[in-house]
C-alpha cells in the first residue's frame, strides 16, 4: 500500500436506503459513489461523520464489530435485511477522542453504537467489500457551526493518518418536504442559488480562509439557507471536514438528487 496522507470527502448519501435498492431519482448518486474510489487511493480505515448521531459531546464508536442501525422506518423489508460487516478501529477511535481533547474539546468512546445508514448506504457502494475498519464520529446536538469546524481543527492531525478517509455525509440539500413536492421556479432557484454560493465558498480561491471559515460559520445568511435545511444536521458533516482540511476544495461534484442539486467535495 502507498504511503499517502489522508483524504477528506463530504458526499450526500441519500434517502434511507434507497440508494442500495436502486431507486431510479437516485441513479446519478449511485453513480458518483460507485466512481468514487477512483478518485481516491485505497484507504486503510475510515471516519465518517453522518448527520444521523448527535450527542452532547464528540463521541466516537468503538466496538471491535459495530451491528449496523436501521434508522429508517417505512421502507420494504429488504432494506432491513442489508449487511455491512466492517470491522471497527477501537484504536483509531481512541486517537480521535486525543486529538479532540488535546485541543480542549471533551469527547467520549461508545462500544454499542452501531453504524447508521449514513455510514453503511454509501460505503457498501463504495467499498462493497466491508474488509476496511471503519469508525464513525457524532455531531454536536447544540448544531453549532462554528462548534463543528474547530472540531475539524482539532482532527487535522488525522491528515497524516497513512491513507485514512474522512468522509462527511450528509447532503448540500436537505428539505425533505421539498423532495416530493412540485417543482416550482421559486424552489429551483433556491437550491440553485445555494448551490452556487456553497461551491463558492469551498473552492474560491479568492477567499482567505478566515473569510471562507466566516461563511461557513454564518452559512444561515447565504440565499435560500433555510428552504434547503429547514435542520442543518445535513450540512454540518461539512463543516468538520472543511475544519480538518482548512482550505479550499480540490475538487467539486455537481449531483442530481431526487430532482434537487447537490454537492461533493474532495479536498
Amino acid at each position: 500500500m502507498s504511503d499517502q496522507p489522508g483524504s477528506v470527502i463530504y458526499i450526500p448519501h441519500g434517502g434511507g436506503p434507497w440508494p442500495l435498492l436502486g431507486e431510479p431519482r437516485h441513479r446519478d448518486l449511485i453513480d458518483f459513489l460507485e466512481n468514487v474510489p477512483s478518485l481516491l487511493v485505497k484507504p486503510s480505515a475510515i471516519l465518517v461523520i453522518s448527520g444521523h448521531w448527535e450527542e452532547s459531546r464528540p463521541t466516537v464508536n468503538s466496538g471491535v464489530a459495530p451491528p449496523l442501525f436501521y434508522d429508517y422506518s417505512g421502507f420494504p423489508e429488504e432494506s432491513y435485511r442489508i449487511t455491512y460487516p466492517a470491522p471497527g478501529d477501537p484504536l483509531l477511535a481512541g486517537r480521535i477522542v486525543k486529538l479532540l481533547e488535546n485541543s480542549g474539546i471533551q469527547a467520549a468512546t461508545d462500544e454499542d453504537r452501531g453504524f447508521d445508514h449514513g455510514v453503511f448506504v454509501p460505503l457498501k457502494i463504495m467499498y462493497p467489500e466491508a474488509t476496511i475498519p471503519c469508525v464513525q464520529l457524532s455531531l454536536l446536538n447544540s448544531l453549532h457551526a462554528a462548534e463543528h469546524i474547530r472540531i475539524g481543527r482539532a482532527l487535522s492531525g488525522l491528515l497524516e493518518e497513512e491513507n485514512l478517509l474522512t468522509i462527511g455525509s450528509g447532503a448540500s440539500f436537505h428539505n425533505l418536504r421539498a423532495f416530493h413536492e412540485e417543482p416550482t421556479k421559486e424552489a429551483k432557484s433556491g437550491n440553485e442559488s445555494f448551490e452556487k454560493w456553497l461551491i463558492d465558498t469551498l473552492s474560491s480561491d479568492g477567499l482567505t480562509e478566515e473569510e471562507r471559515a466566516g461563511r461557513l460559520e454564518k452559512w444561515e445568511s447565504a440565499p435560500a439557507a433555510r428552504y434547503c435545511h429547514p435542520r442543518e444536521e445535513h450540512l454540518l458533516p461539512l463543516h468538520v471536514c472543511y475544519g480538518i482540511c482548512s482550505a479550499a476544495a480540490r475538487q467539486v461534484f455537481e449531483i442530481e438528487l431526487m430532482g434537487k442539486k447537490t454537492s461533493s467535495y474532495i479536498w
